[in-house]
């Protein structure tokens, strides 16, 4: 396939007269492994055309790239080229192999006579390495129309190993006004539902400078949720009435193949009309495995109508699932045969129990693990039963920050606790925030495993080791207007071998 890195042309394909620049939308690289990087651009130097086609002719274009130990590039260990086409509107992912192991590398394209901006990669550690340290940051929900991507700007000057992306990269609605409250074209104004508008809509995202400047600093490791398709979309069902199955999957198409020609995944992640294997394992030596999952491609439809229920006796049904057999029965093979001191689970939607209800009732949201209690316990207890040191959830969705105590059985505070998790705010879904809300006292009163709660804006950085793994939670006091700087609101540990949330 060209374009993926795997293979190019022996053609020339060269490279058109151009009117912009063909790098607007910055470079990444992503999927970090002992050996390479998988690096992505794509050549758009009109971003916001109407026909979501970047201002690139309709011919393949020869795209070279460089890896170097330096920045300068003095001493390149790899050059090559792979062919950019229109099928992947432009977008390139060369999978690099034969690099160093736990080593920095700079990189950059060249197409004609225009070069982009150079970027920063890391590998990881070798296989069977015991490394001191990991340190990560993670982060979701970045609705452009909300407020700004400053808590991008603040990440990038972080000392990090890579950043794990946990879905609603952008959001499927129309963009009526922008951040200061101007009319937008109004080519933005629609929802999005096909391929041409999936791929306008990244090319909006994507040109924040914040976005690319993160991306360029740190490899990713991305996974999706429902808003890069539709909201609270379950498997082949969209939550719009009435929906007709069949369109609704071919949306799921054109959207997957959006996300995939706009982020660094490898030829593995490539879609399939509307199936992509984006459920995957990589590991960081015998500290820590990253097990990335899916959890809205195989699951069962919400029940008793979504939102929010006190009485949906449904969820309890040992039947239901939210990973489909196929990808539960992976995670579980996982936890058996890897040898990480900490998993790492990349989750989308809450696991932990958020009853809204500070009395005897159970009043949950259906959309996430509380609609699918049996195979959340059953999750939760595999991993005590097949020896997991520790296990670690980390999860998106929500813009508000959480640190949680999972449990054996949430219907009885004292039953066991068995893993722990930290749920990470929006970058800048949901627009300024606040460290308190009512909800947020709800829910702690409601919800004794939760011992921590925050609703501003920001991203969670992570630091392991042998001990312990430590989460702050960093936090902005605005994103409705720029400048904002970023604190550390609370920070949460939790120990070697000792299940659950220390704040």
């Amino acid at each position: 396939m060209l374009g993926t890195g795997l293979w190019s042309s022996g053609a020339a394909h060269a490279a058109p007269a151009l009117t912009g620049d063909p790098f607007s939308l910055g470079v990444a690289s992503g999927d970090p492994m002992p050996d390479g990087v998988v690096l992505w651009t794509r050549l758009a130097p009109d971003p916001f055309a109407a026909d979501g086609l970047g201002g690139m002719p309709d011919k393949p274009v020869r795209v070279h790239y460089e890896v170097a130990t330096d920045e300068r590039f003095r001493k390149v260990v790899r050059r090559d080229s792979v062919v950019a086409t229109p099928e992947l509107a432009h977008s390139v992912h060369p999978e690099v192999h034969g690099l160093a192991p736990d080593r920095v590398y700079f990189y950059r394209f060249r197409t004609g006579t225009a070069i982009s901006p150079v970027g920063r990669t890391r590998t990881t550690p070798r296989a069977f390495s015991m490394p001191r340290d990991l340190k990560f940051a993670f982060a979701s929900c970045q609705a452009w129309q909300d407020g700004y991507f400053t808590a991008y700007d603040h990440m990038a000057e972080e000392d990090l190993d890579l950043v794990v992306h946990l879905g609603d990269y952008l959001y499927e609605y129309g963009v009526r006004t922008n951040k200061r409250g101007v009319t937008t074209d109004p080519k933005f104004h629609t929802e999005t539902l096909d391929l041409a508008r999936y791929r306008l809509q990244y090319g909006l995202y994507k040109s924040e400078a914040p976005l690319q400047k993160a991306h360029a600093r740190f490899p990713w490791i991305m996974t999706f949720d429902d808003h890069e398709v539709d909201n609270d979309w379950a498997g082949a069902i969209s939550q719009d009435a009435g929906a007709d199955p069949e369109v609704f999957l071919k949306r799921r198409a054109d959207a997957f193949q959006a996300l995939y020609e706009h982020a660094p995944l490898r030829h593995t992640q490539l879609p399939k009309g509307p199936d992509v294997r984006i459920h995957r394992r990589l590991g960081y030596g015998r500290l820590a495995d990253f097990t990335m999952l899916d959890t809205r491609q195989y699951r069962d439809d919400q029940l008793c109508g979504g939102g929010t229920s006190a009485d949906c006796e449904g969820r309890f049904d040992e039947g239901r699932t939210l990973l489909g057999a196929e990808q539960r029965d992976w995670v579980l093979k996982g936890f058996s045969r890897s040898p990480a001191r900490w998993q790492i689970l990349g989750n989308q939607t809450p696991m932990g129990q958020t009853d809204l209800d500070e009395g005897e009732a159970t009043n949950v949201f259906m959309d996430p693990w509380d609609g699918y209690v049996a195979e959340r316990n059953r999750l939760l207890a595999e991993a005590r039963n097949r020896d997991v040191r520790n296990l670690v959830v980390i999860t998106g969705d929500r813009h508000q920050n959480y640190a949680v105590d999972l449990k054996s059985d949430f219907t009885d505070p004292r039953s066991a606790t068995l893993a722990a998790e930290f749920v990470g705010t929006s970058i800048a879904s949901g627009g300024d925030g606040a460290d308190m809300t009512a909800e947020g006292q709800r829910f702690l009163a409601a919800n004794p495993h939760m011992k921590f709660f925050n609703a501003q804006r920001g991203y969670v950085r992570i630091h392991v080791d042998h001990q312990r793994l430590t989460s702050d939670f960093r936090v902005l006091p605005y994103v409705t207007r720029p400048g904002a700087p970023v604190s550390t609101r609370a920070t949460a540990v939790v120990e070697d071998r000792v299940p659950g949330v220390q704040i």
